[in-house]
């Protein structure tokens, strides 16, 4: 592996702590930044509005002055006078009065603006919206160029005027607003990370408190359940799942633990049993046939504890995920037919009859499973039947499924005992005698095949009858 596939893999996600510290304090930088751009935006806009109502006052003054005029000549200077003393009143504002052929009328000041009366479009009036912005001998000027005349109402306006008011004193102070406004941002925005930071910290408590009292549970303490009341709602469906996977493991803890001490007492009996009859053996001399009777004897516990064995693996391909039933067509009819014939000498000498109702189409599975699985209820059902009395095979179609059915007389069973007869080594009777030769493991293995191949398996009890319900998919034609 290279190492940039290495680090990649040893890579690890960030945490959630500090994806939602990072989140939440860019959603909140954001919105510090927007807050500062507005206040930024509306002071500049109420300082252009400050100016552009100064202008207007000036503009008509400026507009009362040329209408003394009238268009006469003489009375020029005396309008000039008036320009200048309207300008007077003014600190820091220029203007420019030009006629409509470009000769200067008045000029307050000298500043470099006079080239901006031909370079802009006049406008009719003075608007916030119309001011330019300005540069001139180092200082920044708000302005704009009008058409005025002597008189308003006429089309000809052969004036033109440039007024401009310095924007010195607005630039400087929104400097140091703009430096104080992004220094505070700044800095609140640093206060929120620490902020969310800390309130992240206090939000994740619950789960720390959570990951603790897991941490705690070990294979001693399965017992040990989380408080869904005392959690957050956001960590309820949590602490239910792990309460829920728990109790499955203490389930399987359970059972793993009864079925080391059933496999240990199925084994000890026959090897208690060889160990027995060989140390007889060889208590005194024997004959050849006696030594031939102990070996078939040995022989027969030798096979009870293969089949023990092979049982136990078989399973335990069940649970690994190994059991994978072949598709082939099935003819269940047949099955039980053959089946039947295996078992007629051994149901004869019990005393059983063996009778087969309905029919059903033939299944897509696993030939030798099912006919393992069917066999082993079969032997079940014979091994506890009375004599006289008969085990009964049913099969039913019901479109998408077929079920099979194996009905046989026999005592009451507990309805809290029916769902654990698959369950291996199981015994509705506490004591550890079994009246067969079976091992125990006869309906778990029923069950693994049932399952493997899709269905479903059942027992119940009633009317004095054990039945033992098998259910299996109607699959189409096998590949």
């Amino acid at each position: 592996m290279s190492r940039n596939s290495a680090e990649t893999t040893m890579r690890r996600p960030a945490s959630l702590a500090l994806r939602l510290t990072v989140s939440l304090g860019v959603l909140i930088s954001l919105a510090f930044l927007a807050f500062g751009w507005l206040i930024q935006r509306s002071i500049e806009n109420h300082f252009k509005e400050l100016d552009a109502a100064e202008l207007a006052v000036l503009v008509h003054s400026t507009q009362d002055a040329l209408l003394e005029c009238r268009g006469n000549v003489a009375a020029l200077p005396m309008t000039v006078k008036r320009l200048a003393e309207a300008s007077v009143g003014h600190h820091g504002i220029f203007l420019h009065v030009a006629g409509a052929d470009g000769r200067p009328v008045f000029s307050s000041a000298d500043i470099g603006l006079s080239a901006q009366l031909h370079a802009v479009a006049p406008v009719d009036q003075i608007d916030p919206a119309t001011l330019q912005t300005w540069r001139a001998a180092g200082h920044h000027y708000r302005g704009t160029v009008l058409k005025l005349g002597m008189d308003p109402a006429a089309a000809d306006r052969p004036f033109l005027v440039l007024v401009a008011k310095s924007m010195d004193m607005h630039m400087s102070y929104l400097a140091g607003f703009h430096q104080a406004l992004w220094l505070t941002a700044l800095g609140s925005i640093l206060i929120a990370f620490v902020v969310v930071w800390w309130v992240v910290q206090r939000g994740h408590a619950p789960l720390r408190r959570i990951t603790a009292e897991i941490r705690q549970t070990t294979s001693d303490r399965l017992n040990v359940r989380l408080s869904p009341g005392t959690v957050p709602i956001e960590l309820a469906e949590l602490a239910a799942s792990f309460n829920e996977m728990l109790e499955r493991i203490e389930e399987s803890f359970g059972r793993l633990a009864n079925f080391s001490a059933d496999i240990a007492h199925e084994l000890r009996t026959p090897i208690t049993n060889l160990m027995t009859q060989t140390q007889v053996a060889l208590s005194n001399a024997r004959s050849i046939e006696e030594y031939r009777e102990i070996l078939y004897s040995n022989l027969e516990e030798y096979e009870r504890m293969a089949q023990m064995v092979g049982d136990m693996l078989f399973l335990a391909k069940t649970d690994n995920g190994q059991l994978k039933p072949s598709n082939t067509r099935v003819d269940l009819t047949q099955e039980i037919q053959e089946l039947f014939e295996y078992f007629e000498a051994w149901a004869e000498e019990r005393g059983v009859h063996l009778a087969l109702a309905g029919t059903a189409p033939a299944v897509t599975g696993d030939r030798l499973m099912l006919r393992r699985a069917i066999s082993n209820l079969l032997s079940n059902a014979i091994r506890h039947t009375a004599h006289g009395n008969a085990v009964t095979v049913r099969l039913t179609a019901h479109g998408d499924y077929t079920s099979l059915t194996v009905e046989n007389p026999g005592d009451e069973i507990p309805t809290a005992h029916l769902p654990r007869l698959f369950d291996r080594f199981y015994r509705p009777d506490p004591s550890r005698q079994r009246d067969g030769d079976g091992a125990g493991l006869g309906l778990s293995i029923v069950k693994s095949i049932i399952t493997a191949h899709g269905g479903t398996v059942e027992a119940s009890w009633s009317d004095g009858s054990v039945r033992f319900r098998l259910t299996l998919p109607n699959r189409g034609t096998p590949d």
